[in-house]
C-alpha cells in the first residue's frame, strides 16, 4: 500500500507539473486509483462530500469577496490611491516604493485579488518609478511583493479556505492574521527605507516641484476605502456579522464607492460578474476535484502513512513544523496556492491535531508560506502578472533578483510566528475575551 499512496501523490504531481487543469487532474487520478484499488462502491460517499462542498454557508463568502474586489478594481481606487501616496511619500528616498506597499496593503485590506493588484500598480507605478530613476529590480520586486499581501491580510481568499479546511473559525483567523499582515508590511517598508538610505542611487527622491500636494485630496482619496475595510472587518471583529454576512457588506460597499468614482455602469458590472463567475467556479471545481483525491488518498491508507512518517521525525512537533513548512514552501515552486490548500493542507492537519498544534498559530503560518508561491519561480504567478505588464526594459531577471528580499522577509516573517505565537493568538483571544468567550 505504501508503493500505491507515492505512486498515486507522484502522477498527481508529475501531471500537474504537465500543465493539465488541477481540478481536473486530481479527480481523474482520485478516479483511476480508486477503481483499481477501492472498488465502484467506494465511491457512494463522494456525493456526499461534493453537497457538503455546495451547501457550506461560509464558503459562500468567496464569490462576495472576489466580487468585491473585482469592483473595486473597475472602480479606479487603486489609482487614486497610488497617484495620493506618491505625491505623499515622494520626498524621501525610496518614497514611492513606500507608497507601493501602503497602497499594497490597503488594495489587500479591500480587494484581496492578487492578480489586479499587481497589474494595476504594474500599469500605473512602475513606469513612474523607472521614470525617476528607480533601480529595475528593486522597483518590481516591490510591486510584484506588494500585491500578494491579499494573502495574509483580511479579508483573504485563502484565509476562507483554510479555515474551511482545517475546521478553524474563519473570524478568528481575520483577526489572528492582522498582526501577522502589519509585521510583514512593516518589514517590507523597513527594507526599502534601509536599502534607499544605504543606497540613495536606486530609489531617489522626487523634486520638489512634482510634489504638489494636497491634505483635502488625501482625505478624499484615502477615507472611502478605510470606511470599506472598517465596515467589513469590524463587523467581523465586534460580532456584529459573520464573514460571509460581512463578505455581503464588502459587495454593497464596494458598488457604492465604484458609482462614487462614476464607473459603476452596466458593462464594467457585467464584466465583474462574469469574472467573478468564472473564479468562483474555478475555486470550487479544485475542491471537488481535491475532495475525491482525499477520499481516495485516505481510503487506500495515505493518510496513516504520512502520520507514521511525520510522527516519527526527530524534534517532534519541531521537526514536523520545519517539513511540513519546507514542504509547502518547496511545492510552492511548481503548484498554485490552491492546489497546496486543498490537496496537502487535509493531509497535515490532523497531525497538527495530534501534536497539539493550536491550528489558527499553525494556518497563519501556512497562509504566509503559501504567499510565497506567488513570487517563486518558475511558477510565481504575481512575476507572470508583472512581466505581461512591464515596459520592455524590464526583463524577467530584474524581476526574479528583485523578488529575493522579500520572499527572505517572508521566511523571517514565518520564524518570527513560530518564535512568538502570541503575535497569531493574542488578538483573538482579546476578541473572545471581550465577548465574554
Amino acid at each position: 500500500m505504501t508503493a500505491i499512496v507515492v505512486l498515486m501523490f507522484l502522477s498527481l504531481m508529475l501531471l500537474l507539473l504537465m500543465g493539465y487543469p488541477v481540478a481536473f487532474t486530481s479527480g481523474f487520478v482520485a478516479l483511476v486509483f480508486g477503481l483499481i484499488f477501492l472498488g465502484v462502491d467506494f465511491f457512494t460517499l463522494l456525493p456526499l462530500r461534493i453537497w457538503g462542498i455546495l451547501t457550506n454557508f461560509t464558503l459562500l463568502a468567496v464569490p462576495l469577496f472576489i466580487f468585491m474586489g473585482i469592483v473595486l478594481d473597475r472602480s479606479g481606487i487603486a489609482e487614486d490611491l497610488l497617484e495620493t501616496m506618491g505625491k505623499l511619500c515622494g520626498k524621501l528616498n525610496g518614497g514611492l516604493a513606500f507608497s507601493v506597499v501602503i497602497v499594497g496593503a490597503m488594495l489587500a485590506a479591500t480587494t484581496g485579488v492578487v492578480g489586479a493588484t499587481v497589474v494595476t500598480m504594474g500599469i500605473i507605478a512602475l513606469p513612474t518609478m523607472l521614470k525617476h530613476n528607480y533601480s529595475a529590480s528593486l522597483a518590481s520586486g516591490t510591486i510584484a511583493a506588494s500585491g500578494t499581501l491579499g494573502q495574509i491580510i483580511p479579508p483573504s481568499i485563502i484565509l476562507i479556505l483554510l479555515g474551511d479546511v482545517m475546521g478553524v473559525p474563519v473570524g478568528r483567523l481575520f483577526v489572528g492574521s492582522i498582526i501577522p499582515g502589519l509585521l510583514l508590511v512593516s518589514l517590507f517598508i523597513a527594507y526599502i527605507l534601509i536599502y534607499s538610505w544605504y543606497k540613495p542611487s536606486v530609489a531617489p527622491a522626487l523634486n520638489v516641484e512634482n510634489n504638489n500636494f494636497n491634505f483635502l485630496q488625501l482625505l478624499s482619496t484615502v477615507f472611502p476605502p478605510l470606511l470599506l475595510i472598517l465596515a467589513v472587518l469590524g463587523s467581523i471583529f465586534f460580532g456584529i456579522a459573520t464573514p460571509t454576512e460581512s463578505a455581503s457588506v464588502g459587495a454593497i460597499g464596494a458598488l457604492i464607492l465604484a458609482g462614487c468614482h462614476r464607473r459603476l455602469n452596466l458593462k464594467n458590472l457585467n464584466e465583474s460578474m462574469r469574472h467573478t463567475t468564472k473564479l468562483t467556479s474555478m475555486v470550487f471545481m479544485i475542491l471537488i476535484g481535491a475532495t475525491a483525491f482525499g477520499l481516495v488518498f485516505r481510503g487506500i491508507g495515505g493518510d496513516r502513512l504520512v502520520l507514521d512518517v511525520m510522527s516519527n521525525l526527530p524534534a517532534g512537533v519541531w521537526g514536523f513544523l520545519f517539513v511540513s513548512m519546507l514542504l509547502i514552501f518547496i511545492l510552492g515552486f511548481f503548484l498554485d496556492f490552491l492546489q497546496i490548500c486543498f490537496i496537502v493542507i487535509p493531509i497535515l492537519a490532523p497531525i497538527a491535531v495530534g501534536f497539539q498544534i493550536d491550528l489558527l498559530w499553525f494556518a497563519i503560518l501556512i497562509a504566509i508560506n503559501l504567499q510565497t508561491s506567488f513570487l517563486t519561480p518558475p511558477f510565481g504567478f504575481s512575476l507572470f502578472y508583472l512581466k505581461a505588464v512591464a515596459p520592455p526594459s524590464i526583463n524577467i531577471k530584474n524581476i526574479y533578483s528583485g523578488i529575493i528580499p522579500f520572499v527572505l522577509i517572508q521566511l523571517i516573517t514565518i520564524l518570527l510566528i513560530v518564535l512568538i505565537p502570541d503575535l497569531t493568538t493574542w488578538l483573538p483571544d482579546l476578541m473572545d475575551r471581550a465577548h465574554g468567550l
